[in-house]
Formats: structure tokens, C-alpha cells, sequence
């Protein structure tokens, strides 16, 4: 990949030459630039939040917890007490593995300025201390179909017209829970209480710039303030435990050995609303393991993250027609690579170059082989049903990618620079005055706000890309509560 560097030994009599720069051996780049180029892109990137920015950032995120509150009491189809999970980065970004072909298109600095996810759970399995047994026979590897026979009567009666119905030759009835239908009765709940909100407008109160459903998630754009934060709201199925068909998985010698324990990883797994090339849409649900990939990020060093994040810019732009790679498949590959490779390897600082030269080459390798195994259950074939046109085509733009990686990371930072500076541009347009809460009547309850921004602004910066589980009871939203990794707050 890097060439080595020349000897320093010379021959009798000789003058030792000085050793070359490390050079890639594939197109002649120096390693040093390369490194100094993805610590740009870096610094671009993670932008370090201000106060009124963490403010803002504090009123947006309950103002959507409050709306889903709200959600659960117009019909009480919701948990009562439920327990989301906050992503950082919004579903196009690959933080959890649902198709992108359905998804309208949104760019950060024109559309938005930060993005998330949120899994918020439509039902919950949390009272099994056994491997999770799924019905699987209907539907491809990863996949799976929920019979509502796993709950009460009052969960069946509450969610039987969002279940598709199988009537059985016994006379039976089995009814399934329905990816598509469950989307459906989420925007809809979603519309009718932002309509309801926004009749009667508090002071302070974000400005609800875009609901839309795009496939089986819900992409709400609030305006707060001179930010623009977009949620992918994700309804899923909530289970503790682990799922029986990942259990082979935890046989195997992993990086994350001794460093969290498994308890941590197993925790808990989510069904999310996606269906496999050849499955059934309304009845098929995906297997996503975020909450463990939450803790698994932990221990990934920083530099290889660099890497990664870096290697994702540039393939989201290059790889986006047709749609076949997403970044999750790149976030797979690079936790492969970490149970492949040496942690003493992995976690040298001035190696984010090498990592960033690898993991285009392990991409073009699964593209070229039509493999890409899941992280967690690695007889799926996250490639499987691409046609090989369309993975040679995929596999000649990366080359050209591997032929000139410093120019593909120059037009990196250029884009995340445009879409800073339209940010700062909307920034100076905006109000330069604080945002209230929605709480706020904008006299002295201000202070505690102030505090709560200075704390999140803490936390940003002490948590640089983490991701935050979030548990709120909709009978109090006054209160925040949510956790960065193992940190509550």
C-alpha cells in the first residue's frame, strides 16, 4: 500500500542518500500530505459548538421528544415510558443499515446544518433473558416477520390495523407487524400533532420546516434559532437480549475483547423498517444491531475514525448513482478490519492515511467479489443482489478514487467547507439574540438554560461523535434525560 523507506545504509565509500518520503505505491501520493489532508477534512468536519449553538441544539431535541410524547397520547399505541436511541448522523449517513433509494435527497449546509437519528420503539420485548428466536422462515438472512402472538391481547387489539393478516387452514388468525403500515401511522400521528402545535406557537418554539416521509422513516427539518437540525425519525421493535441467530458471532475472538464486555455489547437489538431485495415490503423487518455499535465505536481509535469518516464523504458522492453502496456497508467493512488487524496497528495516530488507503481497498475488494458479509451475522450478504454491471461500475469509479486519493480528498473539503460557509452565511442572517426555550416566558428562567447550554457544550466537545441513548417518560418532558455511551445526564 505505502512504500517503505529506502535504506539508510549506503556502500562503502558512498555517501548515504537522505530516505525518501513514504510514498503510496498505487499512485505515487505522499503519505505525510495524505495525513495532513484528512486532518483538514477532519477539522471542517467537527465543527466545536458554541453556546447558543448547544442551546439550540438542546430546544430542538425536545421539542421532538415532547411531539412524540404528544404522539403516544393520541392514541396510546406508544410505550408509555419509552427509551430512544439518539444517533449522531442522519440515516443517510449510515448510521443504521435502511436502504437509501427511497430517500429524498438532502445536503448539509443547504438543507441542514446537523443531522440525526432517532429509533423510537413502536413495541418492546424486554422481559426475556434467552436468546431472541425470530420467525425467520418467510424472509432472507438479517431478516424477519413479527407475529403479534408474542404479546397481550391489549397489543394486538391496539396494533392489529397496522398487522398485515394471515388467516391459518386451522381456522387461526396470525397477525404480522407491518413495516409499511407502522410508517404510515407514524407520519400521520406525526403531522396531526405538529399541526395541532404549531395552532398554538410558544415563544421560543422551533420552526417546523419540513415533515416528509421518505420510504418507511419520517425526516422532520426544524429551524431553531440560525440552526437547521434534520431527525430521521425510525420506527422500530425494541428487544434486550441477543438474537439466535447472531449467537454464533459471540464465539469468535473480537477487537473489542477485554476492552468493553459483552454484556455491554449484547444489551439490546432493534427490528427497523426495511425489507431484503427479493422480501415482502409490507411484512419483512431488518435485524440492526445500533445499540451495540454504539458501544463497539468506543473502541475504534481515532485516527482509523478519521479515516473512515473521511473515506465516507468521499464515496457518498461518488457512489450515489445507481444506489448500491451505502456508507453503512463502509462501516462494516471497517469494523472487519479491526477484528483483522493488529490493535497496536490500529491505534497509531499518524496511520490515518494507510486506514483511509485500506478501507477503499477492502471496499473495492468486496465490490469486485460481490461480497460484504454483516458485522454481526456474517452468512448475509449485504451485496448478494447486485448485478455484476453494477458492482464493476462501482469498482472502476473507487479506482480512479485509489489512483489520486488526494484529489478526491481535496474535493472533500471543499464541499464540507461550501456547506460550513452556508451555515455561517444563514448564521449571520439569523437572529444573533438567544433563543429561549420553549419553556421560556424570557424573563430570568433563562439562567438554567444558559447552565444547560454551557453543560451540553461540555459535553459536545468531551464526546466528539458519540452517540446518545435517550429515555424520557412523555408525562415529563421538563427534564432532560439522556446518556452519552455510559455517561447519564
Amino acid at each position: 500500500m505505502a512504500a517503505p523507506l529506502a535504506s539508510k545504509a549506503g556502500s562503502a565509500g558512498t555517501t548515504s542518500k537522505p530516505p525518501f518520503p513514504e510514498l503510496d505505491f498505487r499512485s505515487g501520493a505522499r503519505v505525510e500530505e495524505l495525513n495532513k489532508l484528512i486532518q483538514e477534512f477532519t477539522k471542517h468536519d467537527q465543527r466545536e459548538y458554541d453556546d447558543q449553538r448547544a442551546l439550540e441544539i438542546h430546544t430542538a431535541k425536545d421539542f421532538i421528544f415532547s411531539m412524540l410524547g404528544m404522539v403516544q397520547k393520541l392514541d396510546q399505541k406508544l410505550p408509555v415510558a419509552n427509551e430512544y436511541l439518539l444517533l449522531s448522523g442522519g440515516v443517510r449517513e449510515g448510521v443504521v443499515d435502511i436502504d437509501l433509494d427511497e430517500l429524498n435527497v438532502y445536503a448539509r449546509g443547504t438543507d441542514y446544518d446537523m443531522d440525526f437519528t432517532l429509533l423510537v420503539p413502536a413495541l418492546k420485548l424486554h422481559d426475556r433473558n434467552q436468546p431472541v428466536t425470530l420467525d425467520m422462515r418467510h424472509s432472507a438472512l438479517c431478516h424477519s416477520w413479527l407475529s403479534l402472538r408474542l404479546f397481550d391481547e391489549g397489543t394486538i387489539s391496539k396494533w392489529k390495523d397496522c398487522c398485515t393478516i394471515v388467516d391459518h387452514i386451522n381456522g387461526a388468525t396470525n397477525y404480522f407487524f407491518s413495516p409499511t403500515k407502522v410508517a404510515d401511522w407514524f407520519y400521520d400521528s406525526i403531522s396531526i400533532v405538529l399541526s395541532e402545535i404549531q395552532k398554538k406557537p410558544q415563544r421560543g418554539m422551533p420552526k417546523v420546516e419540513k415533515v416528509e416521509k421518505n420510504g418507511t422513516i419520517i425526516s422532520i427539518i426544524l429551524g431553531v434559532g440560525s440552526s437547521r437540525m434534520l431527525y430521521d425519525v425510525v420506527p422500530v421493535v425494541s428487544f434486550k437480549g441477543w438474537p439466535a441467530v447472531a449467537q454464533s458471532w459471540l464465539m469468535e475472538n473480537h477487537f473489542w475483547d477485554g476492552k468493553i464486555t459483552e454484556e455491554e455489547v449484547i444489551s439490546g437489538f432493534y427490528l427497523v423498517p426495511a425489507c431484503s431485495y427479493k422480501g415482502k415490503k409490507d411484512n419483512e423487518w431488518r435485524l440492526s444491531f445500533a445499540r451495540s455499535e454504539v458501544q463497539l465505536k468506543k473502541c475504534i481509535s481515532s485516527s482509523l475514525m478519521q479515516a473512515y469518516q473521511a473515506c465516507k464523504a468521499i464515496i457518498i458522492k461518488l457512489l450515489s448513482r445507481p444506489k448500491a453502496i451505502s456508507p453503512y456497508h463502509l462501516r462494516s467493512m471497517m469494523l472487519w478490519a479491526c477484528d483483522r488487524l493488529p490493535a497496536s496497528y490500529l491505534a497509531q495516530e499518524d496511520y490515518a492515511a494507510h486506514f483511509l488507503l485500506g478501507l477503499i481497498d477492502d471496499l473495492q475488494h468486496c465490490l469486485v467479489n460481490k461480497m460484504c458479509p454483516n458485522y454481526f451475522i456474517p452468512q448475509c450478504n449485504m451485496l448478494e443482489h447486485l448485478s455484476e454491471e453494477t458492482v464493476m461500475l462501482h469498482a472502476r469509479k473507487l479506482s480512479s478514487v485509489r489512483s489520486d486519493p488526494a484529489e478526491h480528498l481535496r474535493t472533500a473539503i471543499e464541499h464540507v467547507k461550501a456547506a460550513n460557509r452556508l451555515t455561517l452565511e444563514l448564521q449571520r442572517r439569523g437572529s444573533t439574540t438567544s433563543i429561549p426555550s420553549p419553556q421560556s416566558d424570557g424573563g430570568d428562567t433563562n439562567q438554567p438554560d444558559d447552565r444547560l447550554a454551557k453543560k451540553l457544550q461540555q459535553l459536545v466537545t468531551e464526546n466528539p461523535g458519540k452517540s446518545i441513548s435517550v429515555f424520557i417518560n412523555p408525562d415529563d418532558v421538563t427534564r432532560p434525560h439522556f446518556r452519552i455511551d455510559d455517561k447519564f445526564f
